[in-house]
């Protein structure tokens, strides 16, 4: 007698019932239906294809991006008694043939193999023999050029599918993604009546914690020694600074391996099998670690730079707390994360070769605002855990207890006036609109759109005008979370007013956790802050060095070089703190030379000009 999904839960993974969203994905492929599983790391992706690859016929194919991931499934399916392989460059010739002649003698269940194998002549001629009941898709989000980790690979999954003598069940898994990534993996796979489920991206064991230290190492240092015995994983930018900090914290004594693309494949396999087998305490590494890396005891993961995005932060911090205990994601932020993600962004020429140039500029642009949405995390005072829940469209309480804003600089506010401006402007507008609408209108804003609607004449235009856009979007973000007001599921979500936010209008007050004012220290009152300045710029204005930054990245872009190669941050603080107004004087900063100077020393000194 067959059994039953539950009956493989427990005898194959050992766990008495199914985690939220896993049971509705494996019943939904058993009925014979495509499906699409959006969850957080630590979730349980795997189970939901693996369980019903066990009670199907035929062969379920998993398509899995990555090596470290493939050996890693694999490995834990042999070990709980289920036949699995994978079919790799990591495999001789020899070991591959072998591989798949077992594949085509029915001696697995399920195969681990990787995109690039899929339209391969010896590949498409096995598949032909064999009984495919499923194609699953893990790190689905690849497929998506809007994704954070797009691989070309990926498009060709849906190609391979066509060719098979039979189409089978295919199902699509990731821990991260926005609506442009769903629809793309939706359409990109061609996905059938799928079972579609998204489990909430909130993992409330981790504690997000964000700091700017004018010294990364020793904060750094101080943050270890507060975590003396915890496993964890550093993430750097840049393989030089995976060297930098595994080498100083070795030579402190601290339990250390690293991992980069600079290494050999051998090096790289042998240092992650220290870290997961706890050889080793701690993982220093580029974000090339960790796709897939299910270790479960990770307390920490530390960001000693600013990713390039919310995707790739949320699926790396992800990695830390797996099995549900207390653990703390901390991202340390300087002004050179900018612009080393920057220069990263501006070298992705590589996607032009497998699209036209107009949609590699566009996605050129779609990642230089995910950095700009990334940059505004490190700086907000909004609750970190209600930012993040915010960019994957969902809508929490913008006080969670349990990160660095929580934790220091909240407190209660009546809020009913700016509740009501906000809730009556939903209520008097000809039709329905969406938020930025509705936050623009009460800010009375001149914008297009706002003209072009007619809302400068709705009865709230302008009313909140001397409230700060981001406290008016922190009203309403309070006010969807409480029920005031929902947020429809459209393709373009709009407002509507519910009887709640209808006795707000009545006079009901409205009291939220709010963001508390920064104390002001004798030196500082009265000056602007500093925000996203690098260390050691003294007096020099943050306004102006954005802006020079900006126009170097202007002039980098256009020259299709580094921006440091442009001028160095070093040089740009210089010229904030000088001043120089003329050539002459542009020559007295650090690191301008004539040749610079003659190349683009004007166009910077135009900028200075204007900043008076």
């Amino acid at each position: 007698m067959q059994m039953t999904s539950q009956e493989v839960l427990k005898k194959y993974f050992g766990y008495d019932s199914f985690r939220p969203g896993q049971d509705t994905l494996v019943e939904g492929i058993l009925s014979g239906r495509d499906a699409l599983g959006i969850m957080p790391t630590g979730a349980g992706k795997s189970l939901c294809y693996q369980i019903p690859a066990l009670l199907m016929e035929g062969i379920t194919l998993v398509i899995s991006p990555l090596i470290s991931l493939m050996k890693d499934q694999v490995t834990t399916l042999n070990q709980a008694g289920i036949h699995a392989a994978f079919l790799n460059s990591s495999l001789t010739p020899g070991q591959y043939r072998k591989a798949l002649a077992l594949m085509v003698q029915g001696r697995y269940r399920i195969v681990y193999v990787a995109p690039e194998r899929l339209l391969t002549e010896s590949f498409l001629e096995a598949a032909g023999q064999i009984s495919i009941s499923m194609v699953s898709v893990d790190e689905a989000h690849c497929i998506s050029q809007w994704g954070q980790d797009f691989r070309p690979s990926y498009l060709k999954i849906s190609e391979f599918i066509d060719r098979l003598p039979v189409r089978p069940v295919v199902s699509a898994f990731t821990a991260t993604a926005t609506r442009e990534v769903k629809e793309d993996i939706l359409a990109l796979l061609g996905l059938r009546d799928p079972v579609q489920v998204t489990t909430g991206f909130d993992r409330k064991n981790l504690k997000f914690l964000v700091q700017h230290p004018a010294n990364k190492l020793k904060a750094l240092l101080d943050y270890l020694g507060e975590h003396d015995q915890e496993c964890g994983i550093i993430y750097c930018l840049t393989r030089k600074l995976v060297e930098e900090v595994s080498g100083e914290l070795v030579k402190r004594g601290y339990s250390v391996t690293r991992y980069h693309a600079g290494l050999s494949d051998e090096e790289r396999k042998n240092n992650q099998e220290d870290f997961l087998f706890d050889r080793k305490q701690i993982m220093v590494a580029t974000n090339a670690f960790g796709m897939g890396i299910d270790k479960s005891n990770v307390r920490f993961v530390v960001h000693y730079n600013m990713p390039k995005n919310m995707e790739s932060y949320y699926q790396e911090a992800g990695r830390a707390g797996r099995d549900g205990l207390p653990s703390e994601c901390l991202l340390m932020y300087a002004g050179q994360d900018v612009v080393t993600n920057q220069f990263f962004i501006d070298r992705m020429e590589a996607a032009g070769e497998e699209t036209d140039p107009e949609t590699a500029a566009l996605i050129r642009e779609r990642e230089k605002e995910r950095l700009k949405k990334m940059t505004f995390y490190c700086f907000t005072n909004d609750c970190l855990r209600a930012y993040i829940l915010r960019y994957f469209g969902e809508y929490g309480d913008n006080y969670c207890g349990n990160c660095s804003n929580c934790l220091t600089q909240f407190e209660d506010r009546d809020v009913s006036e700016t509740a009501r401006m906000l809730i009556g402007c939903v209520d008097s507008a000809p039709r329905e609109y969406g938020m930025t609408v509705i936050v623009d209108t009460v800010h009375g804003s001149k914008n297009q759109k706002i003209v072009r609607t007619g809302m400068e004449k709705n009865p709230w235009y302008g009313k909140g005008s001397q409230i700060p856009v981001f406290q008016l979007r922190q009203v309403m973000n309070h006010l969807i979370w409480h029920g005031y007001l929902t947020l429809t599921e459209d393709e373009y979500p709009v407002l509507r007013l519910t009887g709640e936010g209808r006795r707000v209008l009545e006079g009901e007050p409205v009291v939220m956790k709010v963001p508390k004012e920064r104390p002001r220290t004798k030196d500082t009152a009265g000056k602007k802050p500093k925000g996203k300045l690098p260390a050691a710029m003294g007096d020099a204005d943050p306004d102006l060095f954005a802006r020079l930054r900006q126009r170097r990245m202007e002039i980098a872009k256009r020259e299709k070089v580094p921006p440091y190669i442009v001028f160095t941050d070093k040089t740009l603080v210089q010229m904030c703190i000088l001043h120089p107004s003329t050539p002459r004087e542009m020559l007295k900063v650090s690191g301008v030379g004539e040749a610079k100077l003659e190349k683009y020393g004007e166009e910077f000194l135009e900028v200075l000009r204007e900043n008076g």
